[in-house]
C-alpha cells in the first residue's frame, strides 16, 4: 500500500456498517490480539472512555479542548467523521496528517495480515477495529499525556474498550442500534455500562429511569466510584440566550461560555467539566481558568453549524441529528434560536434508523421538506420510502436525486418563502458531511 488514497480506499473496502463487516461478531479478544502484536500501544497512555447514545462526541471534544487549554498533550479519537477520515484521530486539536495516517495504517495492517497467516486471527480486523488500532498506535508514537476516546457503538464489546480508563463517562442514552444493542433502554444501558471499571470514576447524569437503574446497579456491582455531573449543569436561562453562566470550579468562580448551541449541550458540557475536575484531582494540571478557556475554544463541526446567508443563498444550518433523541434536540434548538422563521429541511437518513419517528418529530415544523439520499453509504434510505412517509404525514415535500441537487432545491424553496427563511440539513451524518463539502 504505497499511497494515502489507496490506504483510505482499502479501509473502506473492509466495510464500515456499524463498525463491523457482514457476519462479524463483536469480540474484544481479536482486538487485544491485534494490539498485542503492535506492542499494546493503548497501555502507553491514560485514557478517558466515553459511551452514550447522543452527546458523546460533543463531550469528548469539549474535554479534549479543556485538556489542550491546560497545556496537556492530548489525543482525541471520535467517530464517525464529517469530511475526511483523518478527523477521527487528532492530537492537540489537529487531525493526523496523511503521511502519518499511511504509516500507521501500514503498521496495523501488516500486523493483522501476519496474525491471519499464523491463524491467530480468524479474519482481518474491521474498518472500525483497524482505525481504533491506528489511533492507539499513533497516540503512543506521539507521546501524548492522555487520550479522550469516544466509543463507537455500545461499550462492553466496542473496540475502544480494551483500554483501562482512568475515568469513564456515560452520556444520555436512548434507543439506537437496537439490532446490536437490544430493544430496550435497559438492555442498551447494560452495553454502555460495560466501560465501567472497579474503583474507577464513573461520571453520569440523571436521565431515563431505566438507564439510571442499570447504571446505578452496575456501578455498585463493580465498586466503581460514582460521580454525578449534576452540580455543573447550567441553570435555566431564557431559551434564546447563549450558554453563558458562572460556576464554582476547583475553588474558584469562573464564567463558562460554550459555543455549542442548544440546551441539550449543557448536559454534555457538565459531563466534560466534571471529568476535568476529576482529572485535576488526579494530578493533571487543570485550573478553573483553563477549564473556562477550553470550553470557550471548543470546536465540534456539524452540531447546529450555521452558514450565514450570502447573495443568492439563504442561511443554512447543518446538524448531524440522526435518531429520535437527536431530532428532538434539534427541534428544540431550532425553536430557541430561530423562533418562527420559515424553515426548509433537506433530509436524508440511513434505512436502519427510526426513520418514521425522526420524520414525525422534525417534518411537521418545516414549511417544506426536500428528500434526498447520499451516494456515500449503501445503507441510505430510498427516496421512495421517504416519499411514502411524507405523503402519510401530509407534509409539503420535494424529491431530489442527490445531496447536491437537494441543496439547490432547498435553497430555491427557501428563497420563495422570503428573506427570513433558512435551510436546515439533518437526518444523517453522511448527508451532513456531503453537504458541508459542497458548502465549503
Amino acid at each position: 500500500m504505497s499511497s494515502y488514497s489507496a490506504a483510505v480506499e482499502r479501509l473502506y473496502a473492509l466495510g464500515h456498517e456499524l463498525h463491523h463487516g457482514p457476519g462479524r461478531k463483536f469480540d474484544l479478544a481479536h482486538m487485544r490480539t491485534l494490539c498485542r502484536a503492535l506492542g499494546d500501544p493503548q497501555n502507553k497512555f491514560p485514557s478517558v472512555l466515553i459511551a452514550g447514545t447522543n452527546g458523546k462526541g460533543s463531550t469528548a471534544a469539549t474535554l479534549a479542548s479543556i485538556l489542550l487549554a491546560s497545556g496537556t498533550h492530548v489525543g482525541l479519537y471520535t467517530s464517525p467523521h464529517l469530511l475526511r477520515v483523518n478527523e477521527r484521530i487528532c492530537v492537540d486539536g489537529e487531525p493526523i496528517d496523511d503521511e502519518d495516517f499511511l504509516a500507521s495504517y501500514q503498521r496495523v495492517t501488516h500486523a493483522a495480515g501476519t496474525l491471519v497467516e499464523r491463524g491467530e486471527l480468524p479474519h482481518l480486523p474491521s474498518f472500525f477495529e483497524t482505525l481504533t488500532a491506528m489511533a492507539f498506535d499513533f497516540f503512543a508514537g506521539s507521546g501524548i499525556d492522555i487520550a479522550v476516546l469516544e466509543v463507537g457503538m455500545g461499550g462492553r464489546l466496542d473496540a475502544t474498550n480494551i483500554v483501562e480508563p482512568i475515568v469513564s463517562i456515560v452520556t444520555d442514552i436512548d434507543l439506537d442500534h437496537q439490532k446490536y444493542l437490544g430493544e430496550t433502554i435497559a438492555a442498551i444501558t447494560r452495553e454502555k455500562a460495560g466501560i465501567f471499571r472497579p474503583g474507577v470514576t464513573a461520571i453520569t447524569l440523571p436521565q431515563h429511569p431505566e438507564a439510571n437503574q442499570v447504571l446505578g446497579e452496575r456501578m455498585l456491582e463493580l465498586g466503581a466510584r460514582a460521580v454525578s455531573a449534576s452540580r455543573n449543569v447550567a441553570p435555566l436561562t431564557p431559551s434564546d440566550a447563549p450558554a453563558c453562566f458562572r460556576l464554582q470550579l476547583l475553588g474558584e468562580e469562573v464564567e463558562i461560555a460554550s459555543p455549542l448551541a442548544g440546551r441539550h449541550q449543557l448536559r454534555n458540557l457538565a459531563l466534560a467539566i466534571t471529568a476535568a475536575e476529576e482529572l485535576a484531582a488526579g494530578g493533571f494540571r487543570i485550573t478553573a481558568a483553563s477549564i473556562a478557556r477550553g470550553v470557550r475554544q471548543t470546536r465540534w463541526p456539524g452540531r447546529f453549524q450555521r452558514y450565514a446567508a450570502q447573495a443568492g443563498r439563504p442561511e443554512i444550518i447543518v446538524d448531524v441529528a440522526h435518531n429520535p433523541a437527536g431530532a428532538w434536540a434539534l427541534r428544540a434548538v431550532l425553536n430557541e434560536q430561530l423562533g418562527e422563521r420559515p424553515l426548509v429541511l433537506l433530509f436524508g437518513v440511513m434505512a436502519d434508523k427510526a426513520v418514521t419517528e425522526i420524520a414525525q418529530i422534525l417534518w411537521p415544523v418545516m414549511a417544506h421538506v426536500v428528500l434526498t439520499r447520499t451516494a456515500e453509504n449503501p445503507r441510505a434510505a430510498a427516496i421512495d420510502e421517504l416519499d411514502a412517509i411524507a405523503q402519510s404525514l401530509g407534509v409539503s415535500h420535494t424529491r431530489s436525486s442527490s445531496v447536491e441537487e437537494g441543496l439547490r432545491l432547498a435553497g430555491e424553496r427557501a428563497r420563495e418563502l422570503g428573506a427570513n427563511a433558512a435551510v436546515v440539513i439533518a437526518g444523517s451524518i453522511y448527508v451532513a458531511g456531503e453537504a458541508m463539502r459542497r458548502l465549503q
